[in-house]
């Protein structure tokens, strides 16, 4: 079975477009009133260069050397200017095969309270990255609701993008050197570091306090690099979704849960048996994942960022959403390699 789901948006009282090809289902859990869900490389052997004309038969050559790690993180695209009138998109662009489709398709998460999830009482999914799926939507179409939103896990996300099952990917999306090599990231919207959620019956306040325990991550998130890289001796478990490792904490079966802090807080929010402790192990910037083939989009979602941030809209979604967390989480300075 697959990890996606496309799931229709309500806005003004109507829903936008019809749900196609649900091909997983998702499945709530309520544990002492956390809302979880049951969201969902390929390497080959390395393959001998042929040595060159002169060298002598059944010879091999050389292995070619490893490529240097990837490190550098870079800048995003500048706005070209100011941001056209909604329905009045440049002829040609990005946004104007959007607008033409009628809607945005977007990549988002439907199970970490607080940035993206399917609120039970209503059945609308919402969250501090929703409020930017609803301004970039409104940018291009002057309406919020002529979105589709495509429920992702985290595994899932940059490879919706090369496919282009999605305009953008906004899912707490954490920009890296390696993700950059398929993704064209926006300038950060928010700052973030991974930090450790456990029992405060535990006692543990730092990661070393859970030395050769069972820790909790999602599959495919940086945070599952980190965690097996310190050298404490950690049995990592991976999951397809964060909730689901909530569940498994909740049960027992993990002495902790590990990933970005803001999405740690929305687990702690609903739980007052949870907390988040101990220092930040690694600081993370969430951003909107494009395709590199529309360098326009990532130039027009940077403007619309530009704007938020400005007129104070950002910060009042981060307020909102994330209070819980002490300093709240802000938008850094936009920064442009051009």
């Amino acid at each position: 079975m697959s990890g996606t789901a496309e799931i229709p948006a309500a806005g003004h009282g109507r829903k936008d477009v019809t749900g196609v090809n649900v091909r997983r289902p998702a499945v709530y859990l309520c544990v002492a009133g956390v809302l979880a869900l049951a969201s969902l490389l390929l390497t080959g052997p390395a393959v001998p260069t042929p040595a060159g004309p002169g060298a002598a038969a059944g010879s091999s050559a050389p292995a070619t050397p490893a490529p240097p790690p990837c490190t550098e993180i870079k800048a995003s695209l500048r706005p070209l200017g100011p941001l056209p009138p909604p329905g009045a998109m440049p002829a040609g662009s990005t946004m104007a095969a959007i607008a033409g489709r009628g809607r945005l398709i977007v990549g988002v998460d439907q199970g970490k309270y607080l940035t993206g999830y399917r609120n039970p009482q209503t059945g609308v999914i919402e969250g501090s990255d929703i409020d930017l799926v609803r301004q970039i939507t409104t940018a291009i179409f002057g309406d919020p609701s002529r979105m589709q939103l495509v429920v992702l896990n985290i595994a899932d996300r940059a490879k919706a993008i090369e496919q282009k099952r999605v305009d953008l990917v906004i899912n707490t999306f954490t920009v890296t050197c390696a993700r950059q090599k398929t993704v064209e990231f926006s300038t950060p919207y928010l700052t973030t570091s991974q930090r450790l959620l456990v029992p405060i019956a535990s006692g543990a306040t730092e990661i070393e306090d859970l030395a050769g325990q069972r820790v909790c991550t999602s599959r495919g998130s940086v945070t599952e690099a980190k965690l097996r890289a310190l050298p404490i001796g950690l049995d990592v478990v991976t999951l397809q979704a964060i909730p689901d490792c909530m569940v498994e904490l909740q049960r027992g079966r993990v002495a902790g849960v590990s990933i970005d802090d803001v999405i740690l807080a929305g687990l702690a929010a609903q739980d007052p048996q949870v907390h988040v402790v101990g220092r930040g192990l690694d600081p993370g910037l969430y951003a909107i994942g494009a395709n590199p083939q529309s360098p326009d989009l990532v130039r027009f979602v940077n403007a619309v960022l530009e704007r938020a941030r400005a007129d104070g809209s950002l910060a009042a979604s981060n307020e909102r959403w994330l209070k819980v967390l002490t300093p709240v989480p802000q938008s850094p300075p936009a920064t442009y390699r051009d």
